[in-house]
């Protein structure tokens, strides 16, 4: 067991007693809580470090984001995941660089944990391709809890500030939303949204007609969802049409400002005034992929996207003892493409990865590469819209639907988060009601003060 040299002791150190093999995992999402449950039977301590005491269940973000879920529903404490598990030690705190010398993590108050074996699994952000700084105040992405309830307030607010303006125009900005991006949270926060405003709030206002709202979708490629099949793709399309979207394909985002969008479409460029602007068109790895990198003085195993390149056990190459796997990682595979970054990728590689440094531990290290068994994919558009595809396995509307429900209730961390999301999916699917329509946050007040205000006729 490596203990720490005492060039270090001035550093305020977690210090380590036991002689037992030290696995640090950072990051609490699929891949870091999967690689910590794998471990449970081994002979080793576990140390879980996240700057967030809670595991997100992110794909149900967008029903936060529109009004359907609270936070609560779909996240879980760490601590309480794993307090069965005693060889599992949940730690509180931000890794800022690595010292794979004295194979110490370096936390940002620059106290330091030993590790044996290391797997770094901190996931992706979001990407405005060059444009951050200019694009992400203006066009929040959906990563986080607090992404998700600042979404609920602008979308929410529009409505508010739209029902004080005797301003037509503005009124119609409001009340026009813009998704950028055709993937699957695209198209279930557009979808989402038209539900809102069609169905939930259809009665809730006196100056205004909520489902005269427009919701646009933005997609550069020609289809949306164009990872599955083309017929998939155009049932999608069908099915977000009848919502009440409008999907603008073949359409690039240009500039986005506090009041309007510009885009792209065919050489030409159109201004669409809108107030409420949702990103959902890239993501990026987390900033470590590259702090790895960097100790390890290899900045080229590090791609565009800032993921980490693995080899086909999800270590990395000339660190047999370090892992890393999720979103983090760049594994290739037979046709020269990386696996995707979704949950059932980054699910299958912690488990792989636990279960093979138990393995390792017990002097066994298997050979064997790590294999992606690919379960198929879904995506939801609305109520009893869904698509699915598994192998040659095709299913679109209310069966795919059921099939979606079923397979994200699972997948919840807890059986408590479960029981909450089937009750409130029943009871908003019974009234058609989004019953989390809360206005919170730090800047809760309607912004961009209305000079023309009425009473509510």
């Amino acid at each position: 067991m490596w203990n720490n040299s005492s060039e270090n002791s001035s550093q305020s150190n977690i210090v380590q007693h036991s002689t037992k093999t030290q696995v640090v995992v950072i990051g609490g999402g699929f891949a870091g809580m999967s690689c910590v449950r794998a471990l449970r039977r081994a002979d080793v301590e576990v140390k879980l470090i996240d700057r967030r005491n809670f595991h997100l269940f992110q794909p149900l973000l967008y029903q936060v984001a529109s009004g359907g879920l609270s936070p609560a529903n779909i996240a879980a404490p760490l601590r309480s995941i794993f307090r069965r598990q005693k060889n599992a030690q949940v730690l509180l705190g931000a890794v800022a660089d690595f010292d794979l010398t004295t194979r110490n993590v370096i936390l940002e108050d620059q106290s330091t944990i030993p590790f044996d074996y290391l797997v770094v699994a901190t996931g992706s952000t979001h990407h405005y391709f060059g444009k951050d700084a200019e694009w992400e105040q203006l066009a929040p992405g959906l990563k986080t809890i607090e992404d998700a309830t600042e979404i609920r307030r602008r979308v929410l607010s529009a409505f508010e500030e739209a029902e004080r303006t005797d301003d037509l125009e503005k009124r119609s900005s409001l009340l026009t939303f813009v998704v950028v991006g055709g993937g699957p949270t695209g198209v279930e926060m557009a979808g989402a949204i038209c539900e809102l405003a069609h169905q939930s709030m259809k009665n809730d206002f006196r100056s205004i007609d909520p489902g005269k709202a427009r919701v646009v979708l933005i997609e550069n490629s020609k289809l949306i969802l164009d990872r599955y099949h083309a017929t998939l793709s155009a049932a999608a399309a069908r099915d977000l049409t009848n919502l009440g979207a409008e999907i603008w394909n073949e359409t690039r985002l240009m500039e986005i400002k506090p009041d309007h969008v510009i885009v792209s479409h065919a050489g030409e460029s159109k201004r669409l005034d809108t107030h409420t602007v949702i990103w959902a068109a890239g993501v990026k790895a987390s900033l470590l992929g590259k702090k790895l990198a960097e100790a390890m003085h290899s900045p080229d195993q590090v791609d565009r996207s800032g993921r980490v390149a693995v080899d086909s056990q999800c270590a990395v190459v000339g660190h047999p003892n370090i892992f890393v796997t999720g979103d983090l990682a760049a594994f290739s595979v037979a046709d020269g493409k990386t696996l995707p970054g979704v949950a059932p990728v980054a699910v299958q590689q912690g488990d792989f990865v636990g279960n093979l440094i138990a393995k390792s531990i017990r002097g066994s290290r298997p050979t064997k590469p790590f294999k992606y068994w690919d379960k198929g994919n879904m995506a939801t558009i609305g109520r009893s819209h869904a698509i699915l595809e598994a192998g040659k396995i095709r299913m679109t509307g209310r069966l795919a639907w059921f099939a979606w429900l079923f397979i994200h209730i699972m997948y919840l961390a807890r059986f408590e988060n479960r029981m909450l999301v089937l009750f409130q999916w029943f009871w908003n699917y019974s009234t058609r009601n989004r019953t989390a329509r809360l206005i919170t946050g730090a800047r809760n007040e309607i912004a961009n003060p209305i000079e023309n205000v009425t009473s509510p006729r």
